[in-house]
């Protein structure tokens, strides 16, 4: 199992957001230069954030995007759920009606508990502890 460019660059574009939320919004081009990843990829990413109510716009020559939740209050969990759909490493996990023995199969409760393991590590890691970590880097 592999995170998708979407789950990387989207995290590390929430974290940009976390580390200047309370310089207030921020203009995706300057998220563009300080993460090398291009605009219009960024617009992308904005799109499903803002529905999943993560992040907020402003319009405006001020205007930008923000966190619309404070950092401590965003996991990398729900960054990942909200980007890659899920990251469930079998199909049969989020669907088990499409095998006939996944009422029965051992190998397929081993593949979820290593995929809660997975989330229960992503969400308990803030945006707030990323920023920390960063800082902690420089």
């Amino acid at each position: 199992m592999k995170l998708s460019t979407r789950g990387r660059y989207g995290t590390r574009m929430m974290l940009d957001l976390a580390q200047h939320y309370k310089n207030g919004p921020v203009q995706i081009g300057d998220i563009a230069k300080r993460q090398d990843i291009s605009v219009k990829y960024l617009e992308q990413l904005i799109i499903p954030l803002k529905k999943a109510n993560l992040i907020k716009s402003l319009r405006g020559p001020k205007g930008g995007h923000m966190l619309a939740t404070p950092p401590h209050k965003i996991t990398v969990g729900q960054i990942v759920k909200v980007l890659e759909g899920g990251i469930d490493l079998t199909d049969c996990i989020e669907h088990p009606d499409i095998c006939d023995k996944s009422s029965h199969c051992v190998t397929r409760r081993v593949w979820e508990d290593a995929t809660e393991a997975m989330f229960t590590r992503l969400n308990s890691v803030t945006l707030s502890k990323m920023t920390k970590m960063a800082e902690a880097n420089q």
